[in-house]
């Protein structure tokens, strides 16, 4: 997330391993930030810097919120049914149409 603008900036689908943050981190490793704030997860400090790590549940607010509007449009990231699969593409894809939607608050045409 970017304190300037709102939005999701990045993302990445997957489990809360290390293996899915390194993904997310070889992009916002190249961003050059001065500090990142997390919720203290214990894979972030394998990454992030003693120095420019915050650790503060307050501070995520922000993120929390786009969690939870994510959640709310987005039923496939409820849970597993019958109507919705879990499968690593549709995952990414029906959030990456869901960001561009709430961003332009119109559908992109696929032509």
């Amino acid at each position: 997330m970017n304190t300037k603008s709102p939005g999701i900036v990045k993302f990445v689908v997957g489990d809360r391993s290390l293996a899915t943050f390194q993904l997310l981190w070889q992009v916002v490793a190249g961003w050059a930030c001065f500090l990142y704030i997390t919720d203290g997860y214990k894979v972030y400090p394998c990454l992030i810097e003693d120095a420019d790590h915050l650790v503060s549940k307050t501070a995520m607010t922000r993120v929390e919120g786009e969690n939870c509007r994510l959640r709310h449009y987005l039923a496939r990231l409820h849970r597993r049914t019958l109507c919705y699969s879990k499968s690593i593409e549709m995952l990414s894809a029906s959030v990456r149409l869901l960001i561009y939607y709430l961003k332009h608050r119109r559908i992109p045409s696929f032509t």
